[in-house]
């Protein structure tokens, strides 16, 4: 039987419960345990699919096709576990499913409350899908306090009397803030909050304390007593300089082996951090760096990108090397600006992205790359903008645009109006944008002599999607005969996935999401190459 691990939060959000969770799974993992990782979101949208990242950072895409929180993209990375869609829910997904039921009639006239109907559902989703596993933790999303909170907390309370205490692990991760003007550290946040929570019903067994600065043993202490806390599971994490750091740091504070000892299990092996010490080294320490700019929309929010900011980061680790990323607003950006603000970098990324805004200072980058030999990469919605800049400047179709943006003009890109997976058919609208994209793994065949193929090293490649519109496969020998060939295609040869520029030394777009599959300790090739590629270009 799988042992649960709940993980809340308290004082403030944004304290990293899921760089935690993700830890620690990398940990007990080290120790020869099986891990499984999951997210419940307070949030009343069924998904983020339709969130602006804006408003909720990355979305995160699985190879099964679910649109998640960008924490699943923590666990992957750390662990190495494949999420899947029954690894992430939200409270709008738990109302809709009882509501759907009690349409049905599937409750009997019974009345529909929170309790039980709610937290039933809640219970079901944190059991569903697992058999092998030894452990299975669980991340709620917020902060104990949260009035959205309230029906998880009160699930896990009832989810651990179900399954029996000895079956079941509470985490709480508080703020221990440092107070400059008195010179303190204080512990009251914590004790509130750990108050907060045991009025619910929740009793946490160890106790996550994140400061800026270590916490001295009589502020441990203080926190074990007021908390009801062993002083063994007072667990201090201080800010680290770089995320890899975190599982040298939970490890040093034997955060898994007091999970272990809480249930009363053996380790099966020592942990093992020489890989997490390795990247930390030529993370913190290489002396080389580079500069890639980043042109997006949402650059302002550093989660927007988070993925792909990772993944930066494991292609400078795999050419050791410090990437510095550079983010410029595309939709402020103006061509008179480009040259200044691009000539110290050596490579340049366009991301995903959707709707018109922004597009004018993507295209003209791309522009200014491909012209000055500077090393590209477009993903999704960035090799879209190349198509575009490459039809209106190389092929003369001035008006060359994608229906996304412009219903007029010709439509190098165009709305993927039916795609059928499994049996399904899901239609594109313009009235309904919640679950109406291609998402999730797809194969992709390379073309023979092509640079992708040599970076890959394979001739069929499978990566995960995220997008409605598709380039038309119509033009694929016009665009060809210019010299950008469409060196990856669907396996019906209907869906161009990558494109590559002759005669420059790298410029690829790729319609898929590659960043959703790069790890610290396993970087994806793409980016290692695309990294290589600006490394060699200063």
């Amino acid at each position: 039987m799988a042992r649960y691990i709940f993980v809340t939060g308290g004082v403030v959000s944004s304290l990293g419960k899921g760089l935690s969770s993700a830890s620690l799974a990398y940990l007990l993992q080290s120790r020869g345990y099986k891990v499984r990782l999951r997210k419940l979101d307070p949030y009343l949208n069924v998904d983020p699919g339709t969130m602006s990242p804006f408003q909720h950072g990355e979305v995160f895409v699985t190879d099964d096709g679910a649109e998640t929180d960008l924490d699943l993209g923590h666990y992957e990375r750390f662990s190495g576990v494949t999420a899947k869609k029954t690894d992430n829910i939200t409270t709008g997904k738990i109302y809709s499913d009882v509501l759907k039921k009690e349409r049905k009639g599937e409750y009997l006239g019974k009345t529909v409350q929170v309790i039980p109907h709610i937290t039933d559902r809640i219970k079901e989703f944190i059991k569903h899908d697992t058999s092998k596993e030894d452990f299975v933790i669980c991340e709620i999303g917020g902060i104990v306090g949260d009035i959205e909170s309230l029906p998880f907390i009160e699930a896990i309370r009832q989810f651990s009397n179900d399954i029996g205490k000895k079956n079941a692990l509470f985490i709480h991760l508080t703020l221990v803030p440092y107070l400059k003007a008195s010179d303190e550290i204080k512990t009251k946040p914590t004790q509130h909050s750990v108050k907060e929570l045991r009025s619910i019903g929740v009793q946490p067994d160890i106790i996550i304390c994140r400061s800026e600065r270590p916490i001295p043993l009589e502020h441990r202490k203080k926190i074990s007593l007021f908390c009801n806390v062993n002083i063994k599971n007072v667990i201090e994490t201080v800010d680290v300089k770089t995320i890899y750091e975190a599982p040298i740091s939970f490890a040093k504070e034997k955060l898994d082996v007091q999970v272990l000892n809480y249930f009363k299990l053996k380790s099966k092996k020592s942990n093992n951090l020489t890989p997490w010490k390795k990247i930390t080294k030529i993370t913190l320490n290489t002396k080389k760096h580079i500069n890639i700019a980043i042109i997006g929309k949402y650059v302002e929010l550093k989660d927007a990108y988070k993925s792909l900011d990772e993944a930066l980061t494991h292609g400078g680790i795999a050419n050791n090397i410090k990437v510095n990323l550079v983010r410029i607003d595309s939709e402020k950006l103006k061509v008179s600006e480009i040259k200044s603000k691009l000539k110290n970098v050596s490579g340049i990324l366009i991301p995903g992205g959707f709707g018109k805004r922004g597009t004018g200072g993507k295209i003209e980058a791309i522009k200014y790359s491909r012209i000055n030999k500077i090393p590209f990469l477009g993903i999704c919605y960035g090799m879209q903008m190349a198509i575009i800049e490459f039809a209106r400047n190389q092929l003369k179709i001035k008006k060359a645009t994608s229906s996304e943006f412009d219903k007029t003009g010709v439509h190098i890109i165009g709305l993927m109006n039916e795609w059928e997976r499994s049996g399904k058919k899901i239609k594109g609208t313009d009235k309904d944008l919640g679950g109406t994209m291609r998402l999730g793994s797809y194969d992709a065949i390379l073309k023979d002599k092509s640079k992708i193929k040599d970076i890959y090293k394979n001739r069929l490649i499978k990566e995960r999607h995220r997008h409605r519109y598709e380039v038309n496969i119509a033009y694929k020998d016009k665009f060809e005969k210019k010299g950008l060939i469409f060196s990856g295609l669907s396996p019906d040869n209907k869906l161009p996935e990558i494109i590559e520029l002759k005669n420059h030394p790298w410029f690829i777009g790729v319609q898929f999401h590659p960043e959703f599959k790069s790890r610290p300790l396993s970087p994806h090739p793409l980016f290692s190459s695309f990294i290589k590629a600006a490394k060699n270009h200063r």
